[in-house]
């Protein structure tokens, strides 16, 4: 019998493992094949996306940002991911994003304390997420950390029972040519 996979993916974490080995267009990504690569033909109850939301604060630049983000959301729900969004804090002209770990650890609880799957598959090297993961862990789910080979968390791999890192050329084929 094929496990049940929630796929679950930090947006803002994914993106910059993606920026660092150049494959940072997540418009051009494709986010459903990606889900199928990530559940090894295991039934995929669930495809979650989490990002901090743009706000318009009057600059061009922020626009610019909330123009690309209503185009990514139109891409994930194109490819038939959910997404949660957390919001953005700017400090000293730097954005934050808050709110998104609580709301991955909420969803993974819900999860695991409502049998809504039999596996977690979580994109992100958050920490923060630790306690989130061994409670999963403890009601018998099986967390699998995703993380990048070029900048792993050998915390999430210690956490999660178990965990698969990804080299540039594992994420290569979900980029779209054009």
């Amino acid at each position: 019998m094929k496990q049940r996979c929630l796929i679950l993916i930090d947006g803002s974490n994914f993106y910059f493992k993606l920026k660092d080995i150049k494959l940072d267009n997540l418009l051009r990504f494709d986010f459903h094949k990606f889900a199928s690569f990530l559940s090894r033909s295991e039934q995929v109850v669930g495809s979650k996306y989490y990002v901090g939301r743009i706000k318009q604060d009057g600059s061009a630049r922020t626009d610019k940002m909330l123009a690309n983000q209503q185009k990514l959301l139109a891409v994930l729900r194109h490819h038939k991911f959910s997404y949660s969004l957390g919001y953005l804090l700017k400090s000293d002209g730097v954005f934050h994003e808050k709110g998104v770990d609580v709301q991955i650890a909420v969803d993974m609880l819900v999860a695991a304390y409502e049998n809504k799957c039999d596996k977690i598959i979580l994109v992100s090297s958050d920490t923060d997420l630790a306690p989130a993961i061994k409670k999963a862990q403890d009601k018998g789910k099986i967390v699998e950390y995703i993380g990048f080979a070029h900048k792993p968390s050998v915390a999430m791999v210690r956490f999660c029972k178990r965990s698969r890192l990804l080299a540039k050329e594992d994420v290569f084929p979900y980029v779209a040519e054009n």
